[in-house]
This record gives structure tokens, sequence and C-alpha cells, in this order.
């Protein structure tokens, strides 16, 4: 039990302690500097930490914090709405390879300059998932995709069918260039990089159309119903290759990609792509690929899915899995490209005891008014902070971080898209320019980075509203708030942090504004000052703000317990009182430098409604005080004698 404020005060009295540090005779200094803050306490007084050492804090300059808000917006993040997916860890942000790794992974060059400006942790933007596309390889007669990026290669070749088997053999070298890639953005950060594979078709052989991009009616399942095994193998030994020859180990497969749509027609000019019934047909293939990852040994190896194109689908396509594919899923992957039920589907997972990723989404939406390069910008840091506000998922994963690319000899024979107008809606957040050998960044990539360099694996996502969210890092002892305003004027917010233990001094500021050439891009603004559990900002118009608040404690932090500082005997002139064991018969308690190991403080009966003690000189004699009543004025006394009760101090 804490001493009170009031106790404190009275046994100064008693004892002749100033007032000016009245836990000095229980072992503990009065803070000295007048800016260390309060870890707790009640309305008289609090605790406080100098040097690692508890010290007292006297409210002589209270803390103030307004009563009313005068704030445009007021945000607050409560601990209760923390995500709870893989154990309240975040496990970072990412990006698909799938297509430009394929497109760019040619030149070393190229894909060494997205590796900085994506993985990097100090150089870029510290992404540390990658969603690794297994080409399924459409029929080499076959010529109808024209993209130069998204003709992805499959590693099978020689196939043979013989009515009821399936084989083929292996190019490993096929995949050259997504492979380059990837090692590359791996040596960035191999010890937080998570790898997922992933798969949009079957091989063309496995296929009922024998092509890869579909079947002839969108609306029917492609996979031939003999071939649930194949695709399987298939899938389980390009993993188990990655693993033994290239020391690449997947976290997670899956082997489904937006299956219950009809996006995915026999010769699509755009990507592979193969539709799967709800039901029986996504269950079969996830149960066989996990027994195909089983044979080899990958039992640890997660199965996620179904990767539906929309929030509302995948509720439906995962309540419609049997009860042997649900429990061979460990994690439910979804899209956001459309649907709304993002609460509905965290609570199946939560319900499912299962993990949850945002695992693909992009788009050429903008917000703002007239909000230039900062529009696109806008748009994306608005669905991040949607998607993990109300799905609260472990992890964030972008589609493309390029989907546009300048060459003047396009590729394989197709020409690519060119510059996109980065005052409009456009995707991917990056374009590459193979003929000036250099990665472009935008505005959009520096929104991601308003995320991905500070909310870091590990963290903790505490869910909010107002276009705000936050993580806790509960090592680094900080808050990370990132803050989307998409307003064309500035915004003044208080943020409201009384749910956490303790709140530190200082926040960081880190914002992203204005357009490439003459805005600012994760610049560093004036730092903040807390008022005690909160701080205001004024939000410029058109930006995306983080703040990184210090020293934060998720809970209420200890103070020092001195309620058993009894039976102390004597305390008159000494220099370290060590052990001290009986308070009684107290003539003078001046000249005390340290006080160490106070064990007890007893036969104190009562002190009421004391409210201030003043220019106490002297206190000869304090046993058995029986009575002080109605006392109106303290200052100057000299000498109190037997008085056992101490009520009505109003001083």
């Amino acid at each position: 039990m804490k001493l009170s404020f009031d106790f404190l005060i009275i046994m100064a009295f008693i004892s002749n302690v100033s007032a000016g540090c009245i836990t000095y005779l229980y072992g503990y200094n009065c803070c000295k500097d007048p800016n260390t803050k309060i870890v707790s306490g009640d309305i008289g007084g609090g605790w406080g930490k100098e040097n690692d050492e508890w010290c007292f804090i006297q409210y002589e300059q209270p803390i103030t914090t307004p009563e009313e808000s005068t704030a445009d917006i007021i945000v607050e993040f409560n601990k209760e709405n923390a995500s709870i997916f893989n154990n309240g860890m975040f496990e970072g942000f990412g990006t698909s390879f799938c297509w430009w790794a394929n497109r760019l992974g040619y030149s070393d060059s190229l894909a060494e300059k997205a590796a900085t400006a994506f993985y990097d942790k100090k150089k870029g933007l510290g992404l540390n998932i990658i969603r690794y596309n297994i080409g399924g390889g459409d029929d080499p007669d076959h010529d109808h995709i024209t993209r130069t990026d998204s003709n992805m290669p499959g590693y099978a070749i020689n196939p043979n069918y013989d009515g009821s088997n399936y084989t083929w053999d292996y190019d490993w070298n096929s995949d050259f260039n997504q492979r380059n890639a990837l090692f590359k953005a791996l040596a960035k950060n191999r010890e937080e990089i998570i790898v997922e594979a992933f798969s949009n078709s079957p091989p063309y052989f496995m296929t009922n159309s024998g092509c890869s991009t579909g079947n002839f009616d969108a609306w029917e399942d492609n996979l031939k119903e003999d071939a649930y095994p194949a695709f399987a193998k298939y899938l389980a030994d390009v993993a188990e290759h990655f693993h033994t020859e290239w020391n690449v180990t997947f976290q997670s497969i899956t082997p489904l990609n937006e299956p219950y749509t009809n996006y995915w027609g026999a010769f699509n000019y755009k990507q592979e792509g193969c539709h799967f019934d709800q039901g029986d047909s996504e269950s079969n293939i996830l149960i066989e690929l996990r027994k195909a990852i089983d044979q080899k040994g990958f039992t640890d190896m997660q199965i996620s899915g179904t990767d539906e194109s929309s929030i509302d689908t995948q509720i439906d396509s995962f309540k419609e899995l049997s009860e042997e594919a649900k429990n061979v899923i460990s994690r439910i992957d979804t899209h956001t490209y459309s649907g709304y039920k993002r609460t509905e589907l965290r609570l199946l997972a939560e319900s499912a005891n299962k993990n949850l990723w945002m695992s693909e989404v992009d788009g050429g939406n903008t917000e703002g008014n007239n909000a230039g390069e900062m529009g696109a910008a806008l748009g994306l840091a608005t669905r991040i902070i949607g998607d993990l506000n109300e799905l609260r998922a472990s992890a964030w994963v972008l589609w493309q971080v390029i989907d546009n690319h300048i060459c003047k000899d396009g590729y394989n024979g197709k020409k690519d898209t060119g510059m996109p107008n980065i005052n409009h809606g456009y995707w991917g957040i990056a374009v590459a320019d193979h003929d000036e050998d250099k990665i472009i960044l935008t505005q959009k990539y520096y929104a991601y980075g308003q995320f991905t360099r500070y909310i870091r694996p590990g963290y903790t996502l505490i869910a909010s509203d107002n276009n705000a969210l936050a993580a806790y890092d509960s090592k680094g002892k900080k808050l990370v708030i990132v803050v989307s305003n998409n307003y064309g004027s500035n915004v003044s917010v208080e943020f409201k942090l009384s749910d956490f233990g303790h709140v530190g001094t200082n926040v960081k500021v880190i914002r992203t504004s204005g357009s490439l050439d003459d805005g600012e891009q994760w610049a560093e603004v004036s730092p903040l000052t807390t008022h005690g559990k909160g701080f205001y900002a004024d939000l410029k118009g058109h930006s995306i703000t983080t703040f990184i608040v210090d020293d934060v404690e998720w809970d209420e932090v200890s103070s020092p317990d001195i309620s058993e500082n009894n039976d102390v005997e004597s305390t008159e002139d000494v220099e370290d009182v060590e052990d001290i064991e009986n308070i009684e018969n107290v003539e003078n308690a001046e000249d005390i430098d340290n006080t160490e190991d106070v064990e007890n403080v007893e036969d104190v009966e009562s002190f009421e409604d004391v409210e201030n003690v003043e220019d106490i000189e002297n206190v000869e004699n304090t046993d058995d005080i029986e009575n002080i009543e109605e006392v109106g004025d303290d200052e100057d006394i000299e000498e109190v004698e037997d008085v056992e009760d101490i009520e009505d101090v109003e001083v």
C-alpha cells in the first residue's frame, strides 16, 4: 500500500523534516528535475524516476490537462482494441513479387535498386513480407498475354498424361528473374523477411481448358477433377527445391488466388488464374496440398487461404469449407478489393482460432480534393488504416510495388505501359525505368513508408477511428501513431492515451505531404510534448503523419511501497539511517542525510483533512499525541505534546 500525500505531510510535521522533501525520512529523495514526469500518484503528489531511482514529486507545479478539448477531432486508443492475431504480434508489411520481379529481375542493377528501395530498413521501406508466385506456366504455343510482366513461367516441362497419372520434368533454371529479385531482397533483411508462396493457376496441362489463364466458362473450375493430387505435388516439389537448393523456406503456401470469381477465362490477355467453386473444390485442393507438403517433411509450413477478391466472399468461402479443410488452414488470407464486412471477417477468424492476413490490394483510388500527387498517397494510407483498424490483421500486403515500366523496346515483343500520371490514381507505388536504369519513386511510395518504416514486426496493432492507427512496441516502450489528413486544410487533433500505464514526454513527428519536387518525404518536423497522458497536434492539409511517443508503458507502473516504515526508534543527528525498526519518542529529526532500509512507521492513528503545513520550526516531543482539532493556522508552531488524534486541520 502506498502512503498518501497527507500521511507524508503529517510525518514531516512530526519529525521536523522540511515539507520541501517529505519522503526524505523514508529513503526517497524528491525529484530535482522540474520536468520529471509522474508515473503514478494521487491528488497530492506523485512518483517519478531520475537515474533509474524513484523520487517524489509534489504538485507545486501541477500537470494540467484542458478540461474541454479545443481540437477539431479527438482520437483515443484503447488497449481493448488491440489485435489478438498471431498472439498480438504484427508480422509486417510486404508486396507480391508477381509480376514486377518477373519483369525487372533480368537486370542485376534494377533488382538491387528495387531491393534497396523496398526491403532495406534504413534506406527504403523496410518491407519484410514477400509473396512469391509459383507460376503454373502456360502452353508454350500460346501467345495471348499482352502485358510485359505477367506471363509467369512455370517449372514443369515435358508433361505426360496416360489417362490416370500425370508426370513431368522440371526446369529449375526457369523463373530466373523473379528469383533474382527474391535473393537480393532477402539479402537486405533476412532475419525478418517472411516468404509466402502462392499460385494463380496450375500448369496448363492439368487444366480443363489447356490454358493457364482460366476455363472457357470463367465460372467453371479449371483444374481437372483427377489433377488435384498432381497440382499439390507440383507445389510441394517447388517448395522442397527452394528449401534444399536455394535455402528459402516458405512460411506458408496457398494454391488459391481469388478462386470464386469469373475473372479467369481461357486465352485472357492479362494473367494466369483459376476458378475453384466454394465448398468441395476449394476444400479438396487445400487438403491435398497439406498431404503433399507433409510428405516432404514440411509439417510446420502453414497452409493459408482462400485469398478471395472480396471480403464478403472470403467469409462465405471459409464457412463453406469442410471441417477437414478448415483444420488444414492455419491462417485466413483475404484481399480487400471489394466487400465491406471487415469486422465480421475478423470475428470469424477469431472465433475459428485462425490468424488473419490482408494479403493483397491496390488500386487507382485517390483521396483529398485537388490533392495532386498526394491524392494517390492519401488513398493508399486510407486503405491501410481502414483495413487494419477493422480487420486487425497481423499483416498487410500490397499487390505490386511496381505496376508500370518504361522501356522504348518493350519486353518479349510486348509494349510497356510507360509513366503513369502521378497526379491521378495509379497502381503500384514506383515505376521502373529500364532505359535509365532507375526506380522512380512517388508520393504513394512515401505514404507506404509512413507505416512500414515505423510499425515493425512484433508490435501490437491498436485500432481506432478518425483515419488513425496505432501500434505499440513492447520492447522499445514506444507508441507509433499514423494519421492521414485527407482535408486540404490543417486539422487539430487531440490524442488521448489515458488507457496506458505511463506516457513519456517526447513525441517525434515524421510527415509526407505535397509533391516530389517541393513537398515532404518522411520529413522529421518539430517534435511535440505530451500533456499528461496525451498530446495535441496540427495535421497539415493533405498529409500523412507518423507520431512516435517515447517511454510508453502498456500497464500501470508500481511506485515505491513505503507503507511498512514502522517502528523507528530515534533519528537525531543521523547521517546514515539503516535498518531502523521503530519511530517512537522522536525529539528531533534534523541533519538526516540518508535513509535506507527503513522498515516500519507505526502508531499514527488519524490524519484527516490536512490541507497545508508551513513554517514548522521544532517539535520536541510527539509521544502519545492525543488530539489537535480545528487548527486554523499552523504557521510558527513550536511545540506539540500529548495529542492522540489529528483531525480537521484546515491550515
